[in-house]
């Protein structure tokens, strides 16, 4: 498995394909939820196996990481964690200080892992739960 930074423009189906399969037909979010439309200033990772691009993930310049998202069949074999650290140097290479995200709260514990910390209180966003959480980078450089 192998992460890419991707143009949104060359990759647009395979990024929506995958983030359709799992925000609006598995979590049932809204389309015009899921589709914001700051796609075009977010910098964007695939994963691919082989050629299959397999999960994806976005950042947007104020360190906002989001649309964190793995096909079903790929899902628990560390791909969110290649997507993550693929993001975290971008967000390094941006020269950014920190990120955060907005975690549905089930998968708060895999970002606590990844070195990030719970900030405020759990809201609803489309309808499930979510916790903002906040990683501070420039102090834990990649290792």
């Amino acid at each position: 498995m192998n992460a890419k930074t991707v143009n949104y423009k060359e990759y647009i189906n395979e990024i929506r394909e995958i983030r359709q399969n799992v925000f609006i037909k598995e979590q049932n979010v809204p389309e015009h939820i899921e589709v914001d439309g700051l796609d075009l200033e977010a910098k964007h990772v695939l994963v691919f196996d082989a050629d299959q691009p397999v999960g994806t993930g976005r950042i947007l310049p104020d360190g906002h990481i989001g649309r964190i998202a793995v096909k079903k069949q790929y899902r628990h074999k560390g791909i969110g964690k290649i997507i993550m650290r693929a993001l975290i140097n971008i967000a390094e290479g941006m020269q950014l200080s920190d990120v955060w995200l907005s975690s549905q709260y089930h998968a708060r514990d895999f970002y606590k892992k990844l070195g990030f910390i719970q900030q405020g209180d759990i809201y609803l966003e489309a309808g499930i739960t979510h916790i903002k959480m906040k990683k501070n980078i420039s102090e834990t450089k990649t290792k």
